[in-house]
């Protein structure tokens, strides 16, 4: 999908947002069993559509999560199915947070991708999905994809953290992690990504769809 339609679909629901590369909000229910009778109003709307979303559920909230898995992006389904749900959120009269929705990646810097990546794959039980990247079949734990390296760089930490956010969260996000003791070392690709490190050069991405 292209960011001309990324922002079609931004636009078009409210309380949402994308955060690669499922459209997420996080629904404040107040108790545990608010929230149940919310993710069971849910389950009546996905039934009806035939268009399930991924669902979680905690006590004082509720994360939902769409993508059309058949097709591996975003389409009208879930557009039409993120407005029944936030229609049905207003009736309960439940709070929309948009700074709540993140997923969160870990990147390991390799030379011989191949060499390492069945290492990995073995050791957190996760399943290949491309030549890249490994997930937890559960979709529960991060994902890990390998980023190509040119030549060894034995004094830099080769894993870092890619953190994604919501698009209108981001500069908070930085903002906050630079005035906590962090540095910005890269930010040419903002607002796709932004490359911070700590007080003793540990790296992470604070990321959006959005693209430079």
């Amino acid at each position: 999908m292209s960011e001309l339609q990324l922002n079609d679909v931004q636009a078009a629901v409210e309380g949402w947002r994308i955060v690669e590369p499922k459209l997420r909000a996080t629904f404040m229910t107040g108790d545990f069993l608010s929230g149940a009778e919310f993710v069971a109003a849910i389950t009546e709307l996905a039934e009806a559509a035939d268009h399930h979303p991924e669902i979680e559920l905690r006590y004082g909230s509720v994360h939902v999560s769409l993508l059309s898995h058949d097709v591996g992006e975003l389409t009208q389904r879930d557009i039409d199915l993120a407005n029944q749900i936030s229609q049905v959120a207003a009736q309960l009269n439940l709070t929309v947070d948009i700074t709540k929705p993140r997923i969160v990646e870990i990147a390991i810097d390799a030379i011989d991708i191949p060499a390492v990546m069945p290492f990995w794959k073995a050791v957190l039980g996760y399943k290949q999905i491309s030549d890249l990247t490994i997930v937890d079949p559960n979709d529960i734990q991060p994902a890990v994809w390998f980023q190509q390296m040119d030549a060894p760089r034995p004094q830099r930490n080769r894993i870092h953290l890619d953190v994604h956010v919501p698009h209108d969260v981001a500069e908070d996000r930085v903002d906050a992690a630079l005035a906590a003791g962090g540095h910005l070392i890269n930010d040419a690709q903002a607002p796709e990504f932004w490359l911070l490190g700590d007080a003793e050069g540990n790296e992470a991405c604070v990321c959006t769809w959005q693209r430079p």
